[in-house]
This record gives structure tokens, sequence and C-alpha cells, in this order.
């Protein structure tokens, strides 16, 4: 009797085993093939971002309403022209770009999302992206390496270009909604 029961308990043992082998195995494969897809989105320095639209007339004139809207922010450069800077401003490495799209992670939208114009690939302050009309979307594109990047569904991901071979996307910024109706954009 000992025996028989000693080897239905052993038989159950290799099973859970064997089960729980498997299971490891399903999740290092998920874990490895999600990994390879990752994109890399720090190749940009990470500069001070803060861009205060809380208040509802700043984001009337200056925020982006309408799905596929963009706008630029870049202090050194006075842009957009006529925009209150202050000395606590500070709109990243290459520049602000602000996008209405969707938020890939919450699947919220019609809300702003934030990036750097500074191209991952080429990661100088002065070669920023640019936004072109695209058949459905509006997309991002780096004038010198042509890589593209879609802001307005896939959080900066690239589409085309060096930036997809070497899966660079443009750096993300913080977005939150302000208490007067528009929005605050931050790296912290």
């Amino acid at each position: 009797m000992r025996q028989v029961l000693g080897s239905k308990v052993i038989q159950r043992l290799r099973r859970a085993a064997v089960g729980l082998c498997a299971m490891i195995a399903v999740s290092l494969s998920v874990a490895l093939i999600t990994a390879c897809n990752t994109v890399d989105e720090s190749r940009i320095p990470s500069v001070s971002v803060n861009l205060n639209l809380a208040s509802a007339s700043l984001w009337d004139t200056y925020g982006v309403s309408a799905f596929g809207d963009s706008r630029i922010f870049i202090r050194p450069l006075g842009e957009p022209r006529n925009f209150p800077y202050t000395g606590k401003t500070a709109t990243g490495y290459g520049g602000l770009l602000i996008v209405s799209g969707m938020n890939p992670f919450t699947l919220e939208a019609g809300v702003p999302m934030a990036y750097d114009l500074s191209c991952p690939v080429e990661c100088k302050p002065d070669i920023r992206v640019a936004m072109k009309a695209g058949e459905a979307l509006p997309y991002a594109e780096c004038p010198k390496c042509g890589s593209t990047y879609d802001v307005v569904e896939r959080a900066g991901s690239p589409t085309s270009g060096p930036a997809l071979q070497h899966k660079y996307g443009l750096r993300r910024y913080e977005v939150r909604a302000g208490a007067y109706g528009g929005y605050i954009f931050s790296n912290y």
C-alpha cells in the first residue's frame, strides 16, 4: 500500500514539476520577446523640462486640441513667438513637441503627449524632428537621417529609418492635467 501511495505521489510531483518547468519556459520566452521589442527612448540626455500651460487661457492659445494637432516650444529660439517664457520654463534638450493623440498605455484618445524634438539617432540639440502630414495621421521625421516616428498613436516609437533599425524612440515627457483646464509638461 505504501509503495502504491508513494508512486502516486511521485507521479503527481513529476507532473507538477513538468508543468512548472513549462510555465517558467513560457514566462522566459515572453520576457525575451518583449525585451527584444523594447524601444530605447533614453538616448537624448535628460535635461530639464518645465512648461506650464495649466491655465485655460494659456492652453486655449498655445495648446493642442484636435487629434493630430501639434505645437513646438524651443525656449532658446523663442518659439512660439510671443510665448510668455519665465525663469522656470525649460523645454528639454532640443525643444518640446506637444501632440494631441492617443496614449497607448491608457488608450485614452485626444490627450496631449510630449516629446523632445531632438532625433535620438543624431543626438544633437539642433537636429530636430519636424511634423509631416501622413496619409492617415501626421508623424515626426528627422531631416538628417530620415527616421520617422509615430507621435500620435505609438508614443514616439520609430516607424522607419535608422531609428527603427536601432529601436530608438523619441524621449517622452510627463503630462499632468492642470487645475484650471490646461496641462503641465515636465520630466519629473
